[in-house]
């Protein structure tokens, strides 16, 4: 089993949201990425996938959008990012695939998932771009999910943690601090669109390997982690 990873689909299957008109980058995506994605990844193959999963509103109103990722080889890991307005507690996420038999989809949120020495987590994370009070709540919020998955990756004893957030962790900020703290072998993020993929950084810094896997700057093909 191979891992890879890709995220910020922006599904609009559902909601007949297209994505051209964020550039001539997005125009036939979905047939692009489809034909990326099945000719490298196994169904065997696991997916990890931070966040910006499908324009949904609601869950219930998601429903092309995940069967179009089902269908596709692999099992998809999923944590939430900016836009995913259709997240529901953990529960009822994992009731509704099973509902819909969508089989080989997962979520991440406030839980680990391991595949034999490797323990995955995640969190949305949050952008320091601002001082209020409401946004200082987030921003705590976000790091105390981040630092409770960390804990549960620990406590699996697997000697390698990847961590998944959707905002790119900027430097110095207490997301940083935790990888760096926890032993983070690897922090995959996306968000990033267009010019601002110039901004992002890719590398080694503090002992954690960073890696941007938004779907427009991967050209749509997944991105190969271990195997």
């Amino acid at each position: 089993m191979a891992i890879y990873s890709i995220s910020d689909l922006h599904l609009g299957l559902s909601n007949n949201k297209p994505m051209d008109i964020f550039g001539p980058r997005w125009a036939n995506y979905l047939e692009i990425l489809k034909e990326n994605w099945q000719n490298t990844i196994k169904p065997e193959d696991l997916v990890l996938i931070p966040g910006d999963t499908s324009w949904a509103m609601y869950i219930s109103e998601a429903e092309e959008d995940f069967a179009f990722l089902d269908a596709l080889n692999g099992i998809k890991l999923i944590s939430k990012g900016n836009h995913d307005y259709w997240w529901e507690t953990l529960n009822k996420l994992n009731g509704y695939t099973e509902k819909m038999g969508f089989s080989t989809i997962r979520f991440l949120h406030n839980s680990v998932y391991r595949h034999e020495q490797i323990a995955i987590c995640a969190a949305k994370g949050y952008p320091n771009n601002g001082t209020g009070a409401e946004e200082q709540k987030l921003y705590q919020r976000e790091v105390s999910r981040l630092r409770l998955s960390l804990d549960m990756a620990k406590a699996t004893g697997a000697r390698t943690i990847y961590a998944m957030l959707h905002y790119p962790p900027a430097p110095e900020s207490d997301f940083v601090k935790l990888l760096e703290e926890y032993g983070v072998s690897l922090c995959l993020y996306g968000h990033l669109h267009g010019r601002r993929h110039q901004t992002a950084f890719e590398g080694l810094r503090g002992g954690v390997e960073y890696r941007l896997v938004s779907a427009d700057y991967l050209e749509f093909k997944p991105r190969l982690l271990y195997k």
